[in-house]
């Protein structure tokens, strides 16, 4: 039988070199494994190759190994055997992955939540609700102060017997320090629709780059003064009396009289000559402020009143000048 001449050039690895079998002992199917390692000497391909080539040159042997071995031994041997896993064990992988995404999603989810939420929008909520709590103890406050003043005024009376000059009632009364009622007049007016529909909060006043016009502190000083000037006695803006210690300001975005915050819509309430009043707040006399007003799409409205009461404003202490002797 003549020799396969196709065969790859293979040299027989000597006895001391010969790979242990015992390396792929951990394997566990180490006894149903084949050998992978260099032919023996007895093997026929080894017998042909050494007929046509005798030479026991390392580097031939070196290079014929990385040629037609250059896979490990072990490595081989490790390839032979696929670990069975049963079907339980697959789905609780499955499972315990899928349980390690969905955690780790709604951690980050939340994560990324807590750094799109606003920290301040709490403290804010905390401040209005102090805010309205305080508010609500200084509506009470003034309540007691105006009926412990009227009191006192009442025993004054009873005490010294004599009746106040009607000066001294006159000057009260535009002080704002005691509680009246009379005739008089009701101006109401409000912001426009388009700016009443959004936020108050965030909607501009006058001066800033928003284009809707809405009432402000300086359109509620104009009318007070203008009713001043025609004949009025006492001013009462939403129910707070204007004397000679109340301002009118913005603050943020509402409106303060003295200490308290109001928002549209605005009444002012005006005692004095009913007629008199009305025709001086009427269109006809302030023909220029009715128009400004309209072109921004408020209307103030004027009624006639018979009887208009207003409590005392809130007053501080006042201290009178003395001579330095």
């Amino acid at each position: 039988m003549a020799p396969d001449l196709t065969a790859p050039v293979s040299f027989p690895v000597p006895k001391e070199n010969e790979p242990v079998r015992r390396r792929a002992i951990f394997s566990a199917s180490v006894r149903g494994i084949d050998s992978h390692h260099a032919l023996s000497p007895d093997d026929a391909g080894a017998i042909r190759t050494r007929r046509r080539r005798k030479t026991n040159d390392d580097s031939l042997r070196l290079i014929d190994d990385l040629v037609n071995r250059p896979m490990d031994p072990m490595f081989s041997d490790s390839r032979l055997v696929h670990e069975h896993r049963s079907a339980l064990s697959v789905w609780a992988t499955r499972i315990i992955v899928f349980l390690i995404c969905v955690g780790v999603g709604f951690a980050g989810s939340l994560f990324v939540q807590q750094l799109q939420s606003d920290p301040r929008k709490q403290v804010r909520q905390t401040l209005a609700g102090q805010i309205e709590d305080r508010n609500s103890q200084i509506d009470s406050l003034t309540k007691d102060v105006n009926s412990l003043r009227t009191q006192v005024d009442e025993q004054s009376k009873k005490i010294s017997g004599t009746v106040k000059s009607e000066a001294l009632l006159q000057d009260e009364m535009l002080n704002g320090t005691v509680a009246v009622e009379g005739q008089g007049i009701t101006m109401t007016l409000a912001d426009p629709i388009a700016a009443s529909q959004s936020d108050q909060t965030s909607s501009s006043r006058v001066g800033t780059s928003s284009n809707i016009r809405v009432v402000t502190d300086l359109d509620l000083q104009q009318l007070v003064s203008l009713m001043f000037q025609n004949g009025a006695e006492a001013i009462a803006i939403n129910g707070n009396r204007i004397g000679a210690q109340t301002s009118i300001r913005k603050a943020g975005g509402h409106i303060l009289i003295g200490m308290t915050a109001i928002q549209s819509s605005y009444t002012i309430e005006a005692i004095g000559n009913k007629n008199d009043l009305a025709d001086a707040m009427g269109e006809k006399k302030l023909a220029s402020l009715y128009d400004s007003f309209k072109q921004a799409g408020i209307y103030p409205q004027v009624s006639k009143s018979n009887s208009i009461r207003l409590e005392a404003a809130v007053a501080g202490d006042v201290q009178y000048a003395e001579r330095n002797e």
